[in-house]
């Protein structure tokens, strides 16, 4: 079986990468390397893949690992994209490419409207013209806003989502839907909730509060600290995607919409203090107001998923933030003072 990664120099892209050449799959991996954060991060990912950097080219396939291929390109090249598809006859397609980021969106919408919402299409059109056998897409537990009916539920209303982040991944699952019914080709939508782990973005929390805490700068918590999210552990995400590959909706049309979460709300204050304790150190805390953007919580019911392929995220926060800073001690040479 074939099956394409886009985002694969991603955080979960990389991962989940790293989980199905183990599985023997024949993988293919697509990304466009952009500068959103820092490309060394991204190029060290794709060197774990067996991708070395000085030989990546623009829509040229690079032999990784024994059973891995890169492609640098980009979803919004619809006519590279679907040359790809043409000549490599996908079995499964799991789409992480995104523009990713809240705040980011607010200051720079266009970005998002390409690349999250014009980059989807073509990956479904891609699909339609060149059938694959499923299609699993990235969606967010921000297209929730702030919904007040807790935990969220996948047949909850998500027509209120208050960044155009979460408008986009609300998008995408509506558009998802039309194609679906027209024209009959699986697809599942997967929420996550705040996925975190070694390797993951330095834009997201708790990579900031870990070097800002290390390097005693100031840790910023927004709205005094008092904001809940659902954290959920890498493996854990890619131990799901990889037990939905062979399992599509079997209903007409087959798609469906799935949450991806520990099932557990942990408050951002908290958060901060198991970092403190794994570090040894004290933050330099700043307490500011709510950012734009921001909703008060995520807290999923993953009952649907749970049930659908008999595994539940396990890793508990303590265990996973450890994980997460022993490699952050090792990637970035990081030595703690016995002081």
């Amino acid at each position: 079986m074939k099956i394409l990664i886009t985002g694969v120099a991603g955080f979960v892209g990389m991962h989940l990468a790293l989980k199905l050449i183990d599985m023997n799959y024949s993988v293919y991996g697509l990304d466009n390397i952009n500068d959103y954060y820092d490309t060394d991060l991204k190029y060290a990912r794709l060197a774990n893949l067996g991708i070395i950097k000085d030989r990546i080219a623009y829509d040229t396939e690079l032999s990784g690992k024994s059973n891995f291929t890169f492609v640098k390109l980009d979803l919004v090249d619809a006519t590279n994209l679907l040359k790809l598809f043409q000549r490599s006859h996908f079995d499964v397609v799991i789409n992480l490419a995104a523009q990713a980021g809240v705040r980011y969106s607010i200051e720079n919408p266009n970005v998002y409207m390409e690349y999250n919402v014009m980059g989807f299409f073509n990956i479904l059109e891609a699909c339609k013209r060149y059938p694959v056998k499923h299609l699993l897409f990235a969606s967010s537990s921000s297209v929730y806003g702030n919904n007040p009916e807790i935990p969220f539920r996948e047949n909850q209303r998500t027509d209120e989502p208050i960044s155009l982040y979460a408008s986009t991944k609300k998008c995408n699952e509506v558009i998802a839907y039309t194609y679906a019914h027209l024209y009959h080709f699986p697809i599942t939508g997967l929420r996550f909730f705040t996925v975190y782990g070694p390797w993951g973005r330095p834009d997201m929390a708790y990579f900031i509060f870990t070097k800002n805490i290390l390097e005693g700068r100031k840790v910023n918590l927004f709205n005094g600290g008092e904001l809940y999210r659902d954290f959920t552990y890498i493996d854990d995400v890619v131990e799901s995607i990889t037990r939905l590959i062979h399992n599509p909706s079997i209903d007409k049309p087959a798609y469906r919409i799935l949450n991806i979460g520990k099932q557990k709300a942990e408050r951002i204050a908290d958060f901060v203090s198991i970092i403190e304790k794994l570090v040894g150190k004290k933050a330099n805390i700043s307490i500011s107001g709510k950012q734009d953007g921001d909703v008060d919580i995520t807290f999923s019911d993953s009952s649907y998923l749970i049930d659908l392929i008999e595994f539940e995220p396990k890793i508990d926060l303590q265990n996973g933030l450890k994980y997460f800073i022993d490699w952050y001690k090792k990637f970035f040479n990081v030595v703690l003072s016995d002081k």
